[in-house]
């Protein structure tokens, strides 16, 4: 195999060097997935995703974070959106369909003034379980925090748009928040979610690691979608309003997503999220990694 050819974009916002960033491999044909997360953990960028074009136009995708292969991420299917729309060299607005592991997603993009604008439709969101109150105690000294820190109007709820999230919601204490609790992940199974979202509901802001709490991401496009279902399911918007989804700001890079959801409080149909991708960089591979068996 000859050279390989990557992107640096920047998601979530509109300068780069700002908002989470991504390497997008245009073409990643003959790739195996050993060879796809050594590439991550090379490029070290928190997350990399490794696109095939197929014969009836849509876009294999997979996605690999520094230690796995993921069935769902949001950012990186806006970067690679992007990245496909300026290989296209069209200045005008473009769809694509990326085939993942497990599900299709549609993403829009169109070119701005230094970039592209992105949105994703996540589909219709699955509420799955509500924390019982007598957990919720257990679940703040896990994040930090106490009790009063969560809202005491809003349930904490597991929510599904691809990946299965709980949503914590905050009235404060948003910046004294981290995991600190080294069974979290065995906690969250116990309510049938994967991770946990920070939601600061007065400011709409929120926070968002990996289960052991070293890494923080710096804007988590897969959460925002059931931020929104959430939202909308709780009377924080209405139908088809779109607002401004903070992150970022405690590692920062400040990010800015931006979150839709259809439909009405007791049926939501739909969720959309976007945000603003910012061309950095491009580059090359002279090789391909070599996987010893």
């Amino acid at each position: 195999m000859g050279g390989l050819a990557y992107y640096h974009v920047d998601v979530f916002t509109r300068r780069p060097f700002g908002g989470n960033s991504l390497a997008v491999i245009p073409e990643a044909q003959g790739l195996s997935a050993e060879q796809m997360l050594v590439i991550t953990q090379e490029l070290r960028h928190f997350e990399s995703i490794f696109l095939e074009k197929m014969d009836d136009g849509m876009i294999r995708a997979r996605i690999f974070d520094l230690i796995e292969e993921l069935d769902f991420a949001g950012h990186p299917l806006l970067g690679a959106a992007a990245v496909m729309h300026q290989q296209a060299n069209d200045p005008g607005r473009r769809q694509w369909t990326f085939q993942l592991n497990r599900k299709r997603v549609s993403v829009e993009t169109s070119a701005t003034s230094n970039g592209y604008s992105a949105s994703m439709d996540q589909g219709k969101p699955a509420f799955l379980t509500s924390m019982p109150d007598l957990a919720r105690v257990k679940l703040a000294q896990a994040l930090n925090l106490v009790e009063n820190d969560l809202s005491p109007e809003h349930p904490c709820e597991v929510v599904d748009t691809g990946l299965r999230y709980l949503i914590v919601p905050l009235k404060r204490g948003l910046e004294r928040a981290q995991i600190v609790d080294r069974d979290f992940a065995a906690f969250l199974t116990t309510f049938d979610a994967q991770f946990a979202y920070l939601f600061d509901v007065a400011n709409s802001e929120g926070r968002h690691w990996n289960n052991d709490g070293v890494v923080e991401d710096i804007a988590t496009g897969s959460a925002a979608g059931t931020v929104g279902a959430y939202a909308l399911r709780h009377g924080l918007v209405e139908p088809d309003e779109e607002f401004v989804l903070h992150q970022g700001r405690f590692v920062g890079r400040p990010s800015q997503i931006r979150v839709c959801a259809s439909g009405s409080s007791s049926s939501v149909r739909r969720v959309i999220v976007g945000g603003d991708v910012a061309m950095v960089g491009y580059g090359q591979l002279h090789h391909a990694p070599r996987i010893s068996s």
